[in-house]
Parts: structure tokens; C-alpha cells; sequence
């Protein structure tokens, strides 16, 4: 058993709309694909051995022990598959829990598909999963740690810490979505113009003064000191001679830290003799050249959290420790209290494990212990000079008790060090008593405080922290999206995307949009190339100057990653043809409405799904939706128009010349069809039809009509406006059309419009996409016959994976059963099929180019007819 492909969906996908993150396999199982699990010996048992946590997995049982029992009846390696990878993930701290698996279409294949949290950790699960589960079926042993172990550090290398996945978390319960910018846990909340940022806890509101003063700890304690906030004293030093200077003027206890140090590193406390000292400024150093030497503070740890000028929250923080019981080494004390289940890896746990590193050998070896003592029973032994909960520390929440006094104090602290998000440390025998009437002091204020201690306490009530920083970011008045316009079909998605994309510009927004040709933003093309996935999607949305978003959904970029945003405002699908039938796990035109419907199943629930009533699969899709539905149609008869409108619905029509929008019993009529630059004086219907839905979408987005009809009106078809779009060029003698249509649907579309024309001959240059199905070439060949008085055969440049003759051979043929008569030339490259057409046109003819490059077919049409205007005008 083997994966032959592997794909990461990054947003609603073919698989499913309300799991995103899904990995997709597809494998192969080879002399497995029709053994059961139930025909192989002792799979189960030492499935049950190697992963007694299954247990839980219920499978379609719907009870505990469920996915054992299928295993047992009988199921396909393809389900253990699924079930190992979400359990290797669970057992790293990052469960999923959702996963399906298909039968594929190729024999002998099976698609798995199984959700993850961290995308680099679900694709290693995958290959693991694989791995396992072909030596579960041949019996060979296999250390499983090794797999968890790799991620776990996947984990904690990329996955969201406590901090961020908090605030996120509140964010997206508020239908707040969010990218994620980079590895190291930057993340973008919001759409385009009203997006903010956040890095851990810190905002793109913090001030970068503030995070300086607070990263200077000499800075900070004099603010603090001169606004009358107790400070211990103390002084920097660096070197040995200053360091005993100070002790001859602090005396003992005092505290040593490095002056740019964070989370307690390099700190060393309660230090009472020469000797530590000395020891504790080497250990400082290793952090920073200068070392704060303080006094030592009697009292306990606690962390007071101010958000947006407001105290929010307290905990008390306890450094890692053990109770000795007289009978366990300190080791064993240790491997105890890591058995806690709330203590992980990291982060991933509420809390960390302690580590017996140097910093805690240090503390045993000045106690004269080391990690084979036995403490006496009831006897505590701090192992960390420190309290945070990162080194394996714990919490005690202690917010209802903290006195009024010390919350005043903590919320001017953080006006007057300038910080949105702001942690205070202090050292105090209560925090409940004024901090000047206990002798306590303010020790340190931290730029970007961890959460994990107030969302995830050790004792007492949790806090949820996270919403104050939300508040904060997006007031509940305040937008965190922006408009979406999705558009996916087989034909017309480009069309009705810039013309939708010309309609908002006109209304006065700075659109971006993504099209085949390229990423659009304010009008400036900004990347080139078939930009119609969730990267192109993603690019427009993090983009800080856009308040509008037209993105192109295509095929590929659905079934490479999904869609790049959870939701949008109006869905629109023109169509659904047979094209690309036979790629990417898609064989039947069913499949492929299947997954163009993610786009309208993908509208937020009160947007709209604008569908073609005309065509059945599309209108089918208006079942599964969970939105509004708006239809269009060329028929204003038609019955699934009319039944729609008698229940109070929105249509758009084409009605007795007229773009018509018909609401409820009402009729607005837009504009006269052959008044549309679009429509090319009403004779391409299939423009009317993108002009319909485009129409729509204006119209449920609240433009005026007079508005959608200038809009309609200024749209002018051209290589510049739609290039590859019913690109019309008029020579003295004939006319040329440039196109990009490359499917059967298109062809006809092209050919309805041609039939429509006064010509007296019809010369079509047209080639097959080599990566297409037998019968799509002979279809191409079939309907060319049908339209055209001559037909020019050429190639694409890129064959994708088949020769000339394979692409030739049926399109040539379905010529010839067409049109026998007919003449068909063989021309494979496209420049020189070109030239041939427009140097032999007769008058009157009109010759179309269905091109490949768009770009170097107008411009040779172009260099055409400045030629032989020149000629004209010199005779």
C-alpha cells in the first residue's frame, strides 16, 4: 500500500465546506484492495496494542470501540489509514476527529480524508499513517515514539501557542476570520481594509516605544519610580568589580537578571552569599551584556494583566516544585508530577513537564541534593528560581482578590509605559493588601504576556483574556470583513468576475480581484499567470488597501486547496459543462457541479447563491445550500423563474430585449440588451447570461440601478478589459475574433454568436487541451465541423503527456464525421496557423482564434492590421 497523491485543502473544499483543513490521500492498495481487515491475521490485536486509545474513536458506530468493531467485521486498510493519522495527531495534543474514506475511480484505489490542526503535522501523519499500517499488516515491530516525538516538535515549531490560539479562537466565535501570515504565529484577523494583526499578545496597536521602554528594565523601573510605583533597589552592572560595589550598598538578598531578559531567563534569586552572586551575574550575562542587580523581594509571584487600560485579570505563580514523600527520589518525585495529565510538551498542555536541566541541578547542588535524594515527606522543593508556567510552574487565579488599590496601580503602569496588553509582575506577601502596606514591589512589565496562566489556570476559575484584546481590535461597531463575491462555473467565471469587479469599482470601492489572467488590485495587475486559487483568493484579502473582493474560483485551485476564505457574501455559478472530466479525481459532470457548489454552499447564511436556472445542475444546487437564492434565467417562462418569484424571490431575466431584475410581483427593468457593449449588439447570449448574474450581485449589494447600468454600459470588451474574451477586430475586408474558450461548451457558446453574424465564411483556428479525455478531442473536432466553413487544427505548445497524433487523431476525425466535405487544414503551431487564417481571409469571412496565449495572438492580430491598414491607406 502506497500514497500516490497527496493534497493540503487550506479552505472549504469537494470533501467537505465545514471541515477546511483537510489532508487528502490517495492510495493505493494494491493486493490489498480487496482484502477486508477482518481476512488479516491479528491486525486487530496489534492495532489494540500499538494504539489503545482508539478506543474512543467511534467511527460510524456512534459509541466507543466502534472503529474496533468495524475493524473486526471487516473494512478497508483505507479506514485504518484515516484512523491511525487522527490518532497520531491526537496523541501529539492536536486533535482533529473529523475523516471519510472513498472508493477512487482508478481500480484498486481508495481516497482518504482526514482534518488537521497544523498542516506540516497532518502531512507527516499521512505518510505515517501508511507506514504503520503496512507493518500492522506484516507483523514487523515499529516504534511508534519516533512518530510522536517528530510531532511534537512540529507542534511546537509552528503550531499557535495558548496566547494566540486564545485570542483566535475568540475572534473566529465571532465570525472574525483570520490568515496566518507566517511560521512564527503572525497572524492577520480580518479582511483587506479592516484588518488588524497580531503577534502572541502582542497587536498592531502596541506601540513600539512601549515594547522598548518595557524591554529596558533600567527604563522602566525609573517611569515607574518617579510616578510613585514601589520599585526594588537596584542598579545595572557589568563587570565583578561593580557587582561587589552594589552588594556593599543592596546588602542580601538580592536578585540578579539579565537587563534585556525575558520569561524569567538567565534570572537568579534569593541569592544570600558572594559566591551565588558571582554565579548568578555569569549566568545573566549569557542574556545580556549589562545585569540588573536588585534587592530581593520577600513574598510571592503575581501577574497582573491590564488590556486596552483596564485590569482584567491576576494569578499567583508557584515555580515547579515537589512534595517529598520520604520513600521517591527527586527524579521520581519529577516523573510523578509530569504524569499529571494537564502537564505536555510545551505548550500543548495547560501545563509543561518539568525538566531536570542545568538550572535545576544548580539549585539542588547549592541545597547539597542531587536527583537521586529522598526529601522527607511533606517537604516542598522548588525547582525553578522562577515561576513561569513555561519551566513547568503553576497558577492560582486570584483576580477577585486582588486589592483596588494594586488594580489602580497596574492599569497606570500600563498608561504609563504605553502598553495596549500589558503584564505586570509583582512580588508581595498578598495581593489583596495595598502593595505600599505590604512592602512589595513592582519587578518587572512585560511587552507581551502569556495567557496560558489566566486561561488555564492550575487553581481557581479560568478568564477568558482573549475577549477584551478582541474588543479591543474590532469594537462591536467596527467591520473585521469585507464584501466577497465568489464566482465559479465551466464557462463565463472571467467575464462575469471583471464585469462584476468594473461594477464595484464604479460604486466607488477599491476592488481587488483574481481572474485567469492575473490578481488584480485597483486595477493594477500586480501577479500574472491563472491566478484563481486559494493563494491568489488569500493575496487579495490580506491586501491592506482593498474594501472589496471579486475572486474567480476555478477547478484546479478548488481541488488543489479548496477555497482560500471560509465565507462569503454572494456566491454566483454560470454554468456546468464537461470540461477537464477525467482530472483530479473528477470524472462525471455530477462530480464536477459537486465541486463547484462549494462556492454557493460556501455563502454566509444571510448572502445569497446567484444560480443558473437554465441549467439543471446548477439549479440543483439551491437544495444545498443553508443561504438566500437568487436565479437567473434567459427565460422569463421559465417555470423554476416563475415558482421562484410567486415565494417572494429575487431573478434576474432577459425579457423582450431587457436585462430585467424581477422581485416579488415587481419588475425592474436595467437596461435594454443591445444598448450593453457586452452583449455585441445582443447577438453573444452567452455575455447576457454573465450579465445577469453580474447584475444581480450589484443588486443584492445594494447599488442603485442607475448605477448597475452605467456600470453595464462602460464595461467595453477589449484585449485591454477582457483579454481571451470575444476580442473583436475589424479589418477593411473581414473580422477576426480572439478567444480563450477551450471546451465544447465554450466552442458552442462561440458558434451561437457566429451563427448570429452576416458573413460569408466562417474560418475557426482550434486545438484540444492534451490533458483532456479521448472523446473531448473527437467532441472538439464534432462541433468545429458543425460551425465552421474551414476549420485550422492546431496544437498547444504543451501536449501534457500526449503526442501530436494522439490530440489530432479523434479531433481530425470528428471533423470528418461531421462535415466530410469541408475543408480541414493541419497547422500545429499556433503563431503560423494564425498567419495562414489572416493571410488567406476572403472578404466578408470572419476568422476565429481560439488561442492558447492570448497575449501573442492579439498582438500578432494587431500587427496584422496595422499592416494592412498602412496598405489601405497608401492606396
Amino acid at each position: 500500500m502506497k500514497i500516490t497523491d497527496l493534497r493540503i485543502m487550506r479552505g472549504p473544499n469537494y470533501w467537505s465546506v465545514k471541515h477546511p483543513k483537510l489532508i487528502v490521500l490517495q492510495l493505493a492498495l494494491d493486493e490489498f484492495s480487496q482484502v477486508p481487515t477482518n481476512e488479516i491475521p491479528h491486525l486487530l490485536s496489534r492495532l489494540k496494542t500499538i494504539f489503545p486509545s482508539m478506543q474512543r474513536h467511534r467511527a460510524a458506530e456512534g459509541v466507543e470501540g466502534g472503529f474496533f468493531k468495524s475493524v473486526e467485521e471487516g473494512t478497508s486498510l483505507g479506514h485504518v489509514v484515516q484512523h491511525v493519522a487522527l490518532e497520531l495527531q491526537t496523541l501529539a495534543g492536536m486533535e482533529s476527529g473529523y475523516g471519510r474514506c472513498y472508493p477512487a475511480h482508478e481500480e484498486g484505489g481508495m481516497v482518504v480524508v482526514f482534518s488537521y490542526q497544523e498542516e506540516r503535522a497532518g502531512e507527516y501523519a499521512a505518510y505515517a499513517a501508511v507506514r504503520i499500517t503496512n507493518a500492522l499488516v506484516s507483523g514487523e515491530k515499529y516504534k511508534l515514539a519516533d512518530d510522536i516525538a517528530r510531532l511534537h516538535d512540529i507542534r511546537e515549531d509552528e503550531y499557535f501557542g495558548p496566547s494566540t490560539y486564545s485570542i483566535v479562537s475568540e475572534a473566529v466565535s465571532r465570525g472574525i476570520p483570520y490568515i496566518r501570515l507566517n511560521r512564527h504565529s503572525l497572524i492577520q484577523l480580518g479582511y483587506g481594509v479592516n484588518q488588524k494583526r497580531i503577534q502572541a499578545t502582542m497587536t498592531s496597536g502596541t506601540a513600539c516605544f512601549a515594547v522598548e521602554i518595557a524591554g529596558d528594565k533600567n527604563a522602566t523601573k525609573d517611569i515607574l519610580d518617579e510616578a510613585g510605583v514601589p520599585v526594588p533597589k537596584g542598579r545595572t552592572i557589568y563587570s565583578m568589580a561593580e557587582l561587589k560595589e552594589a552588594i556593599d550598598w543592596l546588602g542580601f538578598p538580592v536578585v540578579t537578571k539579565p537587563l534585556d531578559g525575558n520569561h524569567g531567563k538567565g534570572a537568579t534569586i534569593n541569592i544570600t552569599n558572594l559566591k551565588d552572586a558571582q554565579k548568578g551575574f555569569t549566568e545573566a550575562r549569557k542574556f545580556s551584556q549589562g545585569v540588573i542587580m536588585e534587592q530581593y523581594i520577600q513574598g510571592f509571584d503575581f501577574r497582573l494583566l491590564v488590556i486596552n487600560g483596564k485590569f482584567v485579570a491576576a494569578a499567583k505563580r508557584t515555580p515547579a516544585m515537589v512534595t517529598g514523600d520520604g520513600i521517591s527520589t527527586i527524579k521520581q518525585l519529577v516523573e510523578k508530577e509530569n504524569k499529571d495529565p494537564r502537564r505536555g510538551i510545551g505548550h500543548e498542555k495547560a501545563l509543561t513537564k518539568i525538566k531536570l536541566d542545568k538550572h535545576t541541578l544548580n539549585i539542588l547542588k547549592q541545597l547539597n541534593l542531587t536527583t537521586k535524594s529522598i526529601l522527607p515527606a511533606g517537604e516542598e522543593l522548588y525547582l525553578k528560581s522562577t515561576a513561569n508556567i513555561s519551566t513547568g510552574g503553576t497558577a492560582t487565579d486570584v483576580t477577585d482578590l486582588v486589592d483596588p488599590y494594586n488594580i489602580l496601580m497596574a492599569e497606570r503602569i500600563a498608561g504609563l509605559i504605553g502598553l495596549d496588553i500589558c503584564g505586570i509582575d509583582v512580588m508581595t506577601t498578598d495581593i489583596a493588601i495595598p502593595l505600599n502596606e505590604t512592602r512589595g514591589a513592582v519587578l518587572e512589565v512585560n511587552a507581551a504576556p502569556g495567557f496560558r496562566m489566566h486561561i488555564s489556570p492550575t487553581y481557581g476559575l479560568p478568564r477568558n483574556v482573549a475577549e477584551p484584546v478582541v474588543d479591543m481590535l474590532f469594537p462591536r461597531t467596527k467591520p473585521a470583513r469585507i464584501p466577497i463575491i465568489a464566482i465559479t462555473g465551466t464557462n463565463g467565471k472571467t467575464t462575469t468576475t471583471r464585469l462584476v469587479a468594473h461594477m464595484v469599482k464604479h460604486k466607488g470601492y477599491q476592488v481587488g480581484y483574481t481572474t485567469t489572467e492575473g490578481i488584480y488590485i485597483q486595477d493594477k495587475l500586480l501577479e500574472k499567470g491563472d491566478t484563481t486559487g486559494s493563494y491568489s483568493a488569500q493575496f487579495v484579502l490580506k491586501d491592506p488597501t482593498v474594501n472589496f473582493a471579486v475572486l474567480e474560483c476555478a477547478r484546479g485551485g478548488m481541488l488543489r486547496s479548496g477555497l482560500g476564505f471560509e465565507q462569503c457574501d454572494i456566491g454566483i455559478v454560470t454554468n456546468v459543462s464537461s470540461d477537464h472530466l477525467g482530472l483530479g479525481g473528477i470524472h462525471t459532470l455530477e462530480e464536477l457541479a459537486r465541486l463547484k457548489s462549494v462556492v454557493p454552499r460556501s455563502v454566509s447564511k444571510d448572502g445569497y447563491a446567484i444560480l443558473n436556472a437554465d441549467d439543471d445542475l446548477v439549479y440543483a444546487m439551491a437544495e444545498e445550500v443553508e443561504c438566500k437564492v437568487a436565479f437567473f434565467s434567459m427565460d422569463e417562462e421559465n417555470p423554476r423563474i416563475l415558482k421562484h418569484i410567486a415565494k417572494g424571490g429575487l431573478a434576474a431575466v432577459y425579457e423582450n430585449g431587457y436585462i430585467s431584475i424581477f422581485k416579488n410581483s415587481y419588475k425592474i427593468r436595467i437596461d435594454r440588451v443591445a444598448d450593453v457593449p457586452l452583449t455585441f449588439g445582443g447577438k453573444a447570449r452567452f455575455n447576457i447570461e454573465n450579465i445577469l448574474a453580474a447584475t444581480l450581485a450589484g443588486y443584492i449589494s445594494h447599488f442603485e440601478v442607475e448605477e448597475i447600468k452605467t456600470s453595464l454600459r462602460t464595461f467595453i470588451p477589449s484585449p485591454s478589459k477582457t483579454p481571451g474574451r470575444m476580442n473583436l477586430f475589424k479589418f477593411p475586408e473581414f473580422e477576426v475574433l480572439v478567444d480563450y474558450a477551450h471546451n465544447v461548451g465554450g466552442l458552442k457558446a462561440i458558434g451561437d454568436y457566429m451563427n448570429a453574424l452576416e458573413v460569408s465564411k466562417k474560418i475557426g483556428i482550434v486545438a484540444a487541451v492534451g490533458d483532456r479525455r479521448e472523446e473531448d478531442f473527437y467532441e472538439i473536432g464534432r462541433v468545429s465541423g458543425e460551425i465552421f466553413d474551414e476549420v485550422i487544427v492546431r496544437l498547444d505548445s504543451d501536449l501534457r503527456g500526449k503526442t501530436a497524433q494522439e490530440i489530432l487523431g479523434p479531433v481530425l476525425q470528428g471533423v470528418k464525421d461531421t462535415a466530410p466535405h469541408k475543408v480541414v487544414r493541419q497547422i500545429p503551431e499556433e503563431m503560423r496557423a494564425i498567419a495562414f487564417a489572416l493571410e488567406n481571409a476572403e472578404p466578408g469571412s470572419i476568422v476565429a482564434i481560439f488561442t492558447e496565449d492570448v497575449h501573442e495572438s492579439v498582438k500578432m492580430v494587431e500587427s496584422f492590421k496595422v499592416i494592412q491598414d498602412r496598405k489601405l491607406f497608401a492606396e
